[in-house]
């Protein structure tokens, strides 16, 4: 299997896996800000990090995906997203979006 045959998998494997957004307004309707209920504050937060995660992934993985195709450029943002999945890292782009995990796993 070539490498680019490598990452497109990848990118494939990856896209049926990730969830789609959080519908916001139904968590907030089923969740409402109050008060009482710090945590709901917190959740909404939570939800609106991971939804921009879940954008970015997605967004390069399909950009990734058609720049192997030929028919997109492949730019200095999508050759690292490349170099970091062959090298199985997590891209820089995706890295800048997500929490700072302290779990020693």
């Amino acid at each position: 299997m070539s490498p680019d045959q490598l990452i497109k998998e990848k990118c494939s494997n990856l896209l049926d896996k990730i969830p789609e957004p959080f519908d916001l307004d139904y968590a907030a309707k089923k969740h409402p800000l109050m008060y009482e209920e710090s945590m709901n504050t917190v959740l909404q937060q939570e939800l609106l990090r991971f939804n921009n995660l879940i954008r970015v992934v997605k967004s390069s993985m399909r950009n990734l995906s058609k720049a192997i195709d030929g028919l997109v450029v492949m730019s200095v943002e999508l050759e690292s997203v490349y170099n970091s999945m062959f090298d199985n890292l997590v891209p820089e782009i995706w890295a800048k979006v997500t929490s700072i995990s302290c779990t020693n796993l």
